[in-house]
């Protein structure tokens, strides 16, 4: 990966429905060689694909928590068992695996505090594994989700 590569991911990331050809002007090559390096980028697997990133608030998913979550158990199965239930939970809109406790670190949306506690109550807690739920409310986004530094 080169300058010039670096350049066409930072011009995707912050507009993704660019042309080609606006592409190319924008890092400074014609449009076949800029079109050759898109498909590689996306072909080598850097560019993993495109998407719309949506407002929160204007869908009515504007209360957001970070659920930390720690396992009771630890073994192979239940581990594979857990993240495949919360992949299935559309409100949740990001889960990571930590090292130390706890255990995960869920980003989940809702539409407000009652469909939240709900959705602890019915689906979270039940979860494989799940030993403690600690939930952290946002009250704020200060950094929006954005691209990665070039």
């Amino acid at each position: 990966m080169d300058a010039i590569d670096r350049k066409i991911l930072a011009a995707l990331q912050v507009d993704g429905r660019r042309t080609v050809t606006e592409l190319a002007a924008a890092v400074g090559l014609s449009v076949s060689p800029c079109h050759r390096r898109v498909r590689a980028l996306e072909r080598s697997g850097v560019i993993t694909g495109y998407r719309a990133v949506v407002d929160r608030d204007a869908v009515g998913l504007g209360f957001q928590a970070l659920v930390f979550v720690t396992m009771g158990q630890e073994d192979r199965e239940t581990l594979l068992a857990f993240e495949a239930a919360v992949a299935r939970i559309p409100q949740v809109i990001e889960a990571q695996r930590l090292f130390g406790n706890p255990d995960y670190l869920l980003r989940v949306v809702t539409t407000d505090l009652n469909r939240y506690a709900a959705l602890e109550d019915d689906a979270l807690a039940a979860l494989p594994g799940v030993q403690q739920l600690t939930s952290t409310l946002v009250m704020k986004q200060v950094v929006p989700e954005r691209p990665l530094p070039a």
